[in-house]
This record gives structure tokens, C-alpha cells and sequence, in this order.
């Protein structure tokens, strides 16, 4: 009973900064995704040199772990990756596939009003703008609290159905469910035959009820304060910086540049393309990039 009576009056107490005309903030937040499965089939493989796992291992790192920008006010925000620079001729055509799949897109617009976002997305060569409703997570809350960057934070979780177009959520199998490959064929396993993909995933999320705004990374929204954490089993966002109401401010507002698509007709064009490039590859041998066996 202490517990909620203290979210409640951090909620009161941080409203009225909060309320102040032209309020904004910004958090920085380092996402994280374990390769630690996939790195350890690599390690067990014999076809795999120590070179080639080692090209492997940066790509991987390059795809999964990235720096990103919350710009966010009392309804809204945008959510973008840190600008860098890329080396050129990173990955092949299997890795820059998988690239376009891990979530980041260009900018992701957040309307908590509205409960809608778009999202700015390019893929094979061609620009979409997916906009559609935000996830309706059911949170729970829960009893554990932590401080995270000087705010205390508070747990809540949601159980998820998983985006089949986010690479992050694919799974290794289990070595026993790889289907076996009659001699030359077990060679070259095609590398989307090793994975497998959850149909809902646990999410663990902290939450600042001092900045009290219904916005976190990514899609996650809906609790009573910024989200600070988001950990689904594989990938960890943790914010590592806050600035309440800089001297800079940001235009917080939708991306318009693209093909206008729903998240579901985006995903069904992804899950489509990417049915034609395994088909190409198997047609060819596996010179795409996309066979790769990971299995022992």
C-alpha cells in the first residue's frame, strides 16, 4: 500500500515540471542483443575458420548492438538510431537483410493521444512508411524496484506476441529439431532452417515514475513514467542518459517519406521477400549469403 502511495505522489510532484509549456526531454538508450547461441554453434562448427568467425562476430555486433535517441514531450515522440558511419562493403546479402529486420528503421513516431505510430522503413531498395495502431501491452505490475541513473525505477511486465519480421526474436533450435541432410546437403544447411521463432515473448520493463510520461524505446508505452529498461529474454534497452527540458529543442513529428503501409502489410512483404531470396539462394547452392551451417 506504501509502494502505491509513493508512485502516486512522484506522479504529482513530477506533473507539474511536466505541465510546463513546451516541456521535452531526451534519453539515450544502448540496445543490446545476446549472440552468445549463435556464436557457440560457430565455435563447434568445422567448416567455420577462426577468420571467418571472427567477420561473423563484428557483423553480429554491428547489428546488434546500437545507440539510440528518445526526443519525446507530454504526447509524443521520436525514436532514432545514433548516426554513424558505415565501413563500406559490410555484409553480404543474407547479413543486410537480416540488418533491415532488427527493429530500427529510420525515425519511429510515437502518438500516445493517438495511440498510433509510423515508422519510416527502408527495405530492398524500396522506402515504406508504416503507420498503425500501438501495441496494447497489458501490463502488470509488479513489487521490485531499482535505480537506474539516479531515478528510481519500478518493474511492470506484459507477455507480447512476437513482429515475425524482427530478426531479434528468432531462436537457435535445438540441436535434435534440425531436421537431418542426407550427405553433400548436410553441408550447406540454409541458415532460417536453425531458427525458430517464439509466438509470444515476456517483456520486463522499469519504469521512472518521476518523469511522468507514458513513452519508452521503440513501440513500448503505457506506464506511469518513462520507461528506462525493456529486457525480452534476448535483447536489453537500457537508457544511459537523461536530459529534462534541454536548451535545444527537437521537432517531435511523424516522418512522411515512403509507401503509406500497415505494420501487417509490411510484414507480409518482408515474409515475402524473404521466401523468394531462400528459394533463389537453394536454387544456386547458397552463393547469397544466406547459407551458413550452424548446426554441429
Amino acid at each position: 500500500m506504501y509502494k502505491k502511495y509513493f508512485i502516486l505522489a512522484l506522479i504529482i510532484v513530477s506533473s507539474f515540471g511536466v505541465k510546463a509549456q513546451g516541456f521535452q526531454g531526451m534519453a539515450i538508450y544502448e540496445s543490446k542483443t545476446s549472440t552468445s547461441d549463435f556464436k557457440m554453434r560457430m565455435e563447434g562448427n568445422k567448416d567455420i575458420t577462426p577468420e571467418m568467425q571472427k567477420n561473423m562476430e563484428e557483423r553480429m555486433k554491428k547489428m546488434f548492438e546500437k545507440t539510440f535517441v528518445l526526443n519525446f514531450d507530454k504526447s509524443a515522440s521520436i525514436y532514432k538510431e545514433e548516426e554513424k558511419l558505415d565501413a563500406p562493403g559490410q555484409g553480404g546479402g543474407g547479413m543486410r537483410m537480416m540488418a533491415s529486420m532488427t527493429g530500427s528503421g529510420g525515425t519511429f513516431y510515437k502518438n500516445v493521444k493517438d495511440k498510433s505510430y509510423s515508422v519510416d522503413k527502408e527495405f530492398m531498395g524500396k522506402e515504406f512508411l508504416v503507420q498503425d495502431s500501438l501495441p496494447n501491452l497489458q501490463w502488470k505490475m509488479e513489487g521490485e524496484t531499482r535505480v537506474i541513473g539516479g531515478y528510481n525505477c519500478f518493474k511492470a511486465t506484459a507477455v507480447r506476441a512476437v513482429s515475425k519480421t524482427d530478426f531479434r526474436n528468432f531462436r537457435p533450435k535445438k540441436e535434435e529439431e534440425i531436421p537431418a541432410k542426407p550427405n553433400d546437403a548436410a553441408k550447406k544447411t540454409n541458415f532460417m532452417d536453425n531458427l525458430e521463432m517464439p509466438k509470444e515473448i515476456t517483456i520486463t520493463a522499469w519504469y521512472a515514475p518521476e518523469i511522468p510520461v507514458n513513452q519508452g524505446p521503440e513501440s513500448y508505452w503505457g506506464l506511469p513514467g518513462l520507461i528506462l529498461e525493456v529486457n525480452d529474454g534476448k535483447t536489453v534497452i537500457l537508457c544511459s542518459k537523461i536530459v529534462l527540458n534541454p536548451k535545444d529543442k527537437t521537432e517531435i513529428k511523424a516522418p512522411t517519406k515512403g509507401k503509406v503501409i500497415s505494420q501487417k502489410e509490411f510484414d507480409e512483404t518482408v515474409l515475402k521477400k524473404m521466401q523468394e531470396f531462400r528459394e533463389m539462394n537453394q536454387g544456386r547452392g547458397g552463393n547469397g549469403g544466406m547459407h551458413m551451417r550452424i548446426g554441429g
